[in-house]
Parts: structure tokens; C-alpha cells; sequence
């Protein structure tokens, strides 16, 4: 059972509200909650308020613990641009791009997220890869004595 909530218009820039959602994306909501209200990004303000919307729906609407959930998806999209001009010299307009983002995030608990793949480097084999590398191996030079 997934729990959803997003946030529309919001006069900031996708790109630096990713920012903010890459770090928390994967976390327990508790853990999101505490990173977010330390963040000091600006963006971090909205998608608090909008990950305490999403605890706040899962309590109300489906008896759900706080501590049970995780922050399955979390997405920024890019919304309407509002196109405004700056004059500059010789009569010219420069554009001004002012942009809005929507994000999107889904809550799940616990249970029903998968765990990542463990991050278990594999060793590597001690058997070279290519002709180069076996060659690097098998060439051997004798210093000159002179």
C-alpha cells in the first residue's frame, strides 16, 4: 500500500530541489524528517512540509506508525516557466526564466520495500582483461649496466 502526495507550482527550480530530494530518497521518513529540518538549502522547507503531509495521510488514512515508513519514490519535475524580460542596453530584452517544480513522493512501509543490493565490492581477478594488460604483465626489461 502506497501512500502518495505532491506538491504543485512550486517557485523554485527543479534542479536545485533535486538537490534536496536525491539525499533523502531510499531513507526511513523519521530519517528524512531530521536530515530535511537541518538542510540548510531553501528547498528543503517544502519538501519537509511535504513529507510531513505525506506521515500525517498515512496515520489518518491507513493506521500506519511513523517509524514503519520509507520514502519509496521521490521525484522533481519541471512545471510552467514564467516568462518575464530584464532590459539591457540598446533597447534590448534579455529573457528570465522563472521556474516551477512539481514533485511527486510515495510512502511505503518498511515491509514492503525491497532492500537494496548490498554494496559488496567483488574482488577483482588477478587474470588480465586484455592483450595490453597481458602484455604489461609479461614484458620484462633488464637494466643496462654501463
Amino acid at each position: 500500500m502506497d501512500i502518495h502526495a505532491s506538491l504543485r507550482m512550486l517557485r523554485m527550480s527543479p534542479r536545485k530541489v533535486r538537490l534536496v530530494i536525491d539525499a533523502i530518497r531510499g531513507l526511513s521518513a523519521e530519517r528524512a524528517e531530521t536530515l530535511l529540518q537541518f538542510m540548510k538549502k531553501d528547498a528543503a522547507e517544502p519538501v519537509l512540509k511535504l513529507l510531513r503531509s505525506a506521515m500525517a495521510n498515512a496515520e489518518h488514512n491507513f493506521q500506519l506508525k511513523r517509524g514503519d515508513l520509507m520514502v519509496k519514490f521521490i521525484v522533481a519535475d519541471g512545471g510552467p516557466t514564467l516568462k518575464r524580460f530584464q532590459p539591457r542596453a540598446f533597447g534590448r530584452g534579455a529573457p528570465i526564466r522563472k521556474r516551477t517544480t512539481h514533485i511527486s513522493l510515495i510512502l511505503a512501509p518498511k515491509s514492503e520495500v525491497k532492500e537494496p543490493r548490498s554494496k559488496v565490492k567483488e574482488s577483482r581477478s588477478k587474470t588480465p582483461r586484455t592483450k595490453r594488460d597481458t602484455e604489461k604483465q609479461t614484458k620484462h626489461v633488464e637494466p643496462v649496466n654501463s
